[in-house]
């Protein structure tokens, strides 16, 4: 389906990691404790269930588009997902400021490559999310390359949450999250057997960030999005890739609503990056990543 898509010219900036948390019927994308526990993880107390309608007022006030998806861990949560047709639907009536993302439950083999084939074609989606840890799988088993060949075929990219997680965080066993299944290295055999794939990592990659640098390096087709965390906290290594070998390779990402832009955006102004390094950051690399240009 060929929908609008965003003018780069008339925005000043592009946050490539927005989640919507509500639909239009109310429902939520998590239970509500492992909403309250990713609240209490990020300090967050403004909205933690914005609609698509919310997302969209709130990036045109400050002349940014968004990225924005759901995640579908039906199979690992017991949690009906969000549709993520709807969703795109839904963005499709604000393609000055959003851009949709899919997500499919991995485990759900077939129908779910046949979802990826429909969200792309009918509902004009234009990439994936995946949370490994969340989803409750192992992205570089051979069983889900199905799933990443219909995305290449597609293509369009595929954004997979790397590091440490929010969700979970504080509980019991982390409601039984488990933080392996998000160390980027397992997404380097990803990467290597689906080059024209375009990978982004998903937030500083704690503990594995020496990883995420690594391959982003190494593989032309990874990219890192900074989300998830203030900039203020970045690991130093990540600072000095983002400034020089991957000045073109990360994005400007801020996990809203855990994260909100503004408070990203004020503390990266404190950080030292380059002059000439600020822009790329903020939106050409986002704009090339997506093929927008």
């Amino acid at each position: 389906m060929n929908r609008p898509v965003i003018d780069p010219t008339t925005i000043d900036a592009i946050d490539v990691h927005v989640h919507v948390e509500q639909d239009g019927h109310g429902c939520l994308s998590l239970d509500q404790e492992l909403l309250d526990a990713s609240a209490a993880y990020f300090r967050a107390d403004q909205d933690r269930t914005p609609t698509v309608e919310t997302i969209a007022a709130h990036y045109r006030e400050r002349r940014m588009a968004a990225v924005v998806f759901t995640v579908d861990a039906t199979t690992a949560t017991g949690h009906p997902a969000l549709s993520s047709e709807e969703i795109a639907d839904a963005a499709a009536a604000h393609p000055d400021v959003l851009i949709p993302f899919g997500s499919v439950d991995p485990h759900g083999g077939a129908a779910s490559v046949r979802r990826i084939r429909s969200l792309v074609d009918a509902h004009g989606v234009r990439g994936f999310k995946f949370h490994p840890s969340l989803q409750g799988f192992t992205p570089n088993d051979p069983a889900f390359y199905p799933l990443y060949e219909a995305i290449t075929e597609a293509g369009v990219p595929a954004l997979f949450h790397t590091g440490q997680t929010g969700i979970g965080a504080g509980l019991p066993g982390g409601r039984g999250i488990k933080l392996r299944l998000s160390d980027p290295m397992l997404l380097d055999d990803v990467a290597a057997d689906f080059p024209e794939l375009t990978v982004v990592l998903a937030h500083p990659s704690v503990p594995w960030q020496d990883a995420a640098i690594s391959m982003a390096t190494h593989k032309a087709n990874v990219y890192i999005d900074l989300s998830g965390w203030s900039p203020k906290y970045f690991p130093p290594q990540l600072v000095r890739a983002a400034n020089s070998m991957l000045r073109r390779k990360v994005l400007f990402g801020s996990d809203f609503p855990v994260l909100t832009a503004d408070r990203w955006i004020a503390d990266f102004a404190t950080l030292e990056i380059k002059d000439e390094v600020r822009p790329l950051i903020m939106k050409d690399n986002a704009v090339r990543m997506l093929g927008l240009g």
